[in-house]
């Protein structure tokens, strides 16, 4: 467990160290007011404790792609982690920190906004298309991949599956639409509790059931042989770099009291993600051979793996407990995923959030497109939404780019990441053959590599234009 241990603890520096030279970076001030103490309206603009944000922020982040990504990255072996510990604190934590801080800046703008501020205004509108498709992608799949857990664990019918889907919307519908304060901010902190008590049950149970980890080797060792590059920077997302974040940390830009808590909210929470991620990734290795590990997931799917994984390693009581646990992380991102969604439509259309039937009027078509595509093949679903996932986070990692470039400081640390992501996306797009061109690997990493590189060249062509006009 040598590889996996050494992981864990570089999680740890990386926000003790590259985390804090992001927040000095970014240039914090303690004594300027925030959204949620400027703008309090007691329904999306309300102070809360850093403690309270935190966990709020982990759960709204932490759906299932910690787990079910993780589990599918296994495929690949231990060099899954390096993408996880390296994407995590050079990419997504920089991603979640920038689009946390940036927002709180601009009064809790969303990611449509600050695309429309620093990208140009034509912009921000397919970054608003991107942004709702998302969000839509993730409640539905959070819709899914929970009810199908649920269903599982109490005997597979069709019937109680359909009823657990509704309890499901009911839930999301409430939280969407009631304050912030009166729902999530009350049961957060007691998910977020038995969230990390099931982590960390799992992480036990690994060194308790005594399977070894494998070691770091750079083979790949997905028994289909399908490519590391680009395929495992999407199947991991969650737990390294994902878009979906971009849309929730406005969120809490507008109820975070001091720009100091900043780091441990959105930086801090990407790590504990990331940490999430490793203990599953890493519990799939150890129970699992690579072949065993595939048909399994052919068979039953990530949440049929999540269930045998708990109860091996922590027997039918306490694996249940564990199980329960998971289920919560898709409940707890879905429901704010739709609720972003509202507050994104709200925003571009300019309606009033204050008046309940207002918020209705906003919500009620997300929930009817939502249901509708919970009928699609889950696999399909989830590569959608892995795509979207990362295009979003490339549009996130531009944003910052360019806000740090035009306030002359250390703009490489989101340059870096966006170009490589960028070049991922294009990559993917070229090679998938279920939502892509289905081209040649060697052929689409080179177009990846292109379209960064031109991603690039406009970058410091439109800014250098912007700076000489001034």
């Amino acid at each position: 467990m040598i590889t996996f241990i050494i992981a864990i603890f570089l999680l740890i520096f990386g926000y003790i160290i590259y985390g804090k030279f992001v927040e000095r970076n970014f240039k914090i001030d303690e004594n300027k007011t925030t959204p949620a103490n400027a703008l309090t309206d007691g329904i999306d603009f309300v102070p809360m404790s850093s403690n309270k944000n935190s966990f709020i922020q982990i759960l709204n982040i932490a759906g299932v792609g910690p787990i079910f990504g993780p589990i599918l990255g296994a495929l690949y072996g231990p060099s899954a982690f390096i993408w996880i510990v390296l994407g995590s604190i050079f990419a997504g934590g920089v991603h979640d920190y920038l689009t946390g801080m940036i927002s709180m800046r601009y009064g809790g703008a969303h990611l449509p906004e600050l695309a429309s501020r620093f990208l140009g205004k034509y912009f921000s509108h397919v970054v608003n298309f991107f942004a709702l498709l998302l969000l839509v992608l993730v409640g539905t799949v959070f819709v899914s991949a929970p009810a199908k857990m649920i269903n599982e664990l109490v005997g597979n019918d069709a019937d109680i599956y359909l009823i657990i889907v509704f309890l499901i919307f009911l839930y999301y519908i409430i939280a969407t639409v009631l304050p912030i304060d009166k729902v999530i901010g009350k049961i957060y902190p007691v998910l977020g509790f038995l969230l990390l008590i099931s982590a960390l049950g799992i992480c036990i149970g690994m060194f308790m059931f005594g399977n070894p980890i494998p070691e770091l080797t750079l083979e790949n060792l997905h028994p289909k042989g399908i490519p590391y590059y680009p395929v495992i920077f999407l199947t991991i997302s969650c737990g390294a770099l994902s878009g979906f974040h971009a849309t929730q940390s406005p969120i809490i830009s507008r109820t975070i009291n001091n720009e100091k808590d900043g780091r441990k909210i959105f930086y801090g929470m990407m790590i504990v993600e990331a940490v999430i991620a490793m203990i599953w990734a890493a519990a799939a290795m150890s129970l699992f051979h690579g072949n065993d590990l595939s048909l399994l997931l052919e068979n039953g799917g990530p949440a049929a793996v999540v269930n045998k994984i708990s109860v091996t390693f922590l027997g039918t009581i306490a694996g249940t407990i564990a199980v329960l646990g998971v289920i919560v992380l898709p409940i707890t991102s879905g429901d704010t995923s739709f609720r972003a969604a509202r507050m994104i439509i709200a925003d571009y259309f300019k309606i009033d959030q204050k008046l309940l039937k207002n918020r209705f009027m906003v919500a009620t078509p997300l929930f009817v497109i939502s249901f509708i595509l919970t009928k699609m093949d889950f696999e399909l679903l989830w590569r959608y939404f892995s795509w979207a996932n990362q295009v979003t986070a490339g549009i996130a990692l531009w944003i910052g780019a360019v806000y740090l470039y035009q306030r002359k400081t250390n703009y490489m640390v989101a340059l870096v990441p966006a170009f490589f992501i960028s070049s991922v996306i294009g990559s993917y797009l070229c090679y998938d053959p279920t939502i892509g061109f289905g081209l040649d690997i060697s052929i689409s990493n080179t177009v990846g590599i292109l379209f960064s590189i031109a991603l690039t060249v406009l970058f410091f062509s439109v800014l250098t234009k912007r700076k000489s006009t001034l």
